[in-house]
């Protein structure tokens, strides 16, 4: 598994098909046919910026930026998922697994977000991929907390914290703008010492 002893950005994982490695300028064409072609099936669940909002307009290019310098600093993981169904070295672009707001000291814990292509969907893709990312952030950053927010509606993506047996804490209303309002989101999490096993064991098992 390329940097799993590493702690500084870039870090790439992989098991099995599926490979965790930061987005580049070229995945640029890929991303935007891959985004074009699942705007009905990611739109629901996609992060919008509010009304109010001062931010400017974000180009694919200010986005891997802007991810890259915040994770050489240490706050996040931006990773793209890349499926190795074809002979393609890379593996193709399968969608993203972004682990933000990590915080060390007395915090410890950063949160998840994730999504797939639809052509992909089915697989277990997003498990595997959440399962590396997250045995990473337990083992190798020794972080305490994990959490995912999922909209109630989004039951595929309910299904993915199932899977790696995230415990359930609650609803937050009005938690994130997503698809063009404030949304309630449900709130699962886990502990390191939940998993001592890790998420790959547990997702093999």
């Amino acid at each position: 598994m390329t940097g799993w002893f590493s702690s500084q950005w870039p870090i790439v994982l992989r098991y099995g098909p599926v490979t965790l490695r930061p987005l580049a300028l070229r995945d640029e064409p890929a991303w935007n046919r891959l985004r074009e072609r699942n705007r009905l099936w990611t739109g629901p669940w996609d992060s919008t910026r509010p009304i109010e909002s001062v931010e400017p307009p974000i180009t694919y290019a200010g986005m891997v930026r802007d991810f890259n310098r915040r994770a050489r600093r240490g706050g996040m993981l931006p990773w793209a998922i890349a499926y190795h169904e074809t002979p393609e070295p890379r593996g193709e672009l399968a969608g993203q697994l972004t682990i933000s707001g990590i915080a060390h000291g007395s915090a410890s814990w950063a949160q998840v977000g994730y999504w797939v292509d639809e052509k992909w969907a089915g697989r277990g893709i997003v498990p595997l991929a959440l399962a590396l990312g997250g045995d990473y952030c337990f083992h190798t950053l020794r972080l305490h907390r994990l959490e995912v927010a999922v909209r109630p509606e989004n039951l595929k993506s309910l299904r993915v914290v199932e899977k790696l047996g995230f415990r359930y804490e609650g609803r937050r209303p009005s938690y994130m703008h997503v698809d063009g309002d404030w949304r309630d989101h449900e709130m699962f999490a886990l502990h390191r010492e939940e998993v001592p096993e890790g998420l790959l064991a547990r997702l093999r098992l």
